[in-house]
């Protein structure tokens, strides 16, 4: 039985409860189309579910490779993945900005490979390592005066803004109005 990677694992989590379906039912579906073209198969997901283009194509990937995904270990904590080794010590600013966060309000977390993006009905944040010594905090707001700590992205970027973290203490009401804003803006 294959183990789903967490930012997979999320995808398949949050398709499902958006379409009302679990990943077996789709699969019943597929088998029952009596089709075998991934693009076909794909357009049912599509049509019968109304399903996205991505979400569609993610789960007859998963059908076509005989997958019968189960998440990874719901005790397992991604942040362990991503604070290894010589970045072990930047998870205390992680989690310090993460708690400042977590008072805002309800918002989705989606683990990526090497950090955690924030979701309300977009992104509005990323956070993660960027270096041995840094954490970088992502944001997606407009309008924010760049300068200084705050470092305006170019247009087109997974985020509008970024700030680089070397200590707890660095987590302070600037960082946080930063993140409200962004916040916000996410709807």
């Amino acid at each position: 039985m294959a183990v789903l990677d967490p930012a997979v694992a999320t995808q398949v989590a949050n398709l499902q409860q958006r379409c009302g379906q679990s990943l077996d039912a789709l699969f019943a579906h597929l088998r029952a189309s009596g089709l075998e073209k991934h693009a076909a198969l794909r357009d049912v997901l599509k049509r019968d579910h109304g399903l996205g283009h991505g979400d569609a194509n993610l789960v007859v990937h998963l059908f076509l490779q005989g997958a019968h995904p189960q998440p990874a270990d719901a005790s397992a904590d991604p942040l362990d993945d991503v604070y290894v080794g010589p970045r072990a010590g930047l998870r205390p600013i992680h989690e310090a900005v993460m708690a400042q966060v977590s008072a805002f309000g309800a918002f989705e977390l989606a683990p990526k490979k090497g950090y955690v993006s924030l979701r309300r009905k977009k992104q509005f944040a990323m956070v993660g390592p960027a270096t041995k010594t840094q954490v970088e905090v992502g944001l997606n707001a407009k309008g924010l005066a760049g300068g200084g700590r705050l470092v305006e992205q170019a247009a087109g970027g997974m985020c509008n803004y970024k700030v680089r973290l070397a200590s707890v203490a660095e987590v302070d009401a600037e960082l946080i109005g930063w993140l409200r804003a962004a916040f916000e803006a996410a709807g």
